[in-house]
């Protein structure tokens, strides 16, 4: 017996059809991309969350911690979400006691980074953070101490920046100060990295000056609302 032919009406019925591929399929969504950034302290956390972001999310928290730790908790941290990006931002600025453990702190931690998870990275500062402020203004390959950055931003921005600078309403200043200022995020870009590729063979804790924020500045400047 042969088989019934389909009815002309019945072959443009719905469950006859053959569905055409959306034009949205879920391959061309643009998924917005998910920072984490665990950061030493307050004046990182505030700066990086400052960035006008769209069409990326950033999360950034700020630890206290010493640097390996810093990484352990950025781990822990990334167990937690899906993120594509994990940072690790933290800088040198050793006291005068224990020197050794803190030099040899910060090269583990930076090299625990680079020689893991590809998702980790380290946005890492020698002497200090402040460096990354002080390349908008000017320049220098000069050895210095992070009380030479506190005295240039001192002047640069008329207050006590030891005192007043890496208080919670001026950390919420800082980056729109540098974009609006007579500075420039372009040139301390330029700066920071002619310094990283003088040293980089150099172990971290012998690069000084030396800031790696530039990296992660570059990749959150991807992702600005216009």
């Amino acid at each position: 017996m042969s088989a019934k032919p389909t009815k002309k009406s019945d072959q443009q019925k719905a469950w006859d059809k053959k569905p055409n591929p959306s034009k949205y399929s879920l391959s061309s969504r643009n998924i917005a991309k998910k920072f984490l950034l665990v950061c030493e302290g307050q004046t990182e956390e505030i700066y990086f969350k400052s960035f006008p972001v769209l069409s990326a999310t950033v999360t950034a928290k700020g630890t206290g911690r010493t640097k390996l730790a810093l990484v352990e908790k950025a781990k822990e941290l990334a167990r937690k979400d899906n993120y594509d990006e994990i940072w690790c931002i933290f800088d040198m600025d050793v006291s005068y006691d224990n020197q050794e453990n803190q030099r040899n702190d910060f090269n583990s931690a930076i090299y625990q980074i680079q020689n893991g998870d590809k998702k980790f990275k380290v946005a890492y500062s020698n002497d200090c953070f402040e460096l990354w402020f002080y390349l908008h203004f000017d320049y220098t390959d000069q050895k210095n101490h992070r009380k030479f950055y506190y005295k240039k931003l001192r002047e640069f921005w008329s207050l006590n920046y030891e005192e007043k600078g890496k208080e919670l309403s001026f950390c919420k200043t800082i980056y729109t100060r540098l974009q609006e200022e007579n500075c420039s995020q372009e040139e301390a870009i330029k700066r920071a990295e002619k310094l990283y590729q003088f040293q980089n063979d150099k172990l971290p804790c012998n690069q000084n000056p030396v800031t790696t924020v530039f990296e992660l500045v570059r990749e959150l400047n991807k992702y600005l609302r216009g």
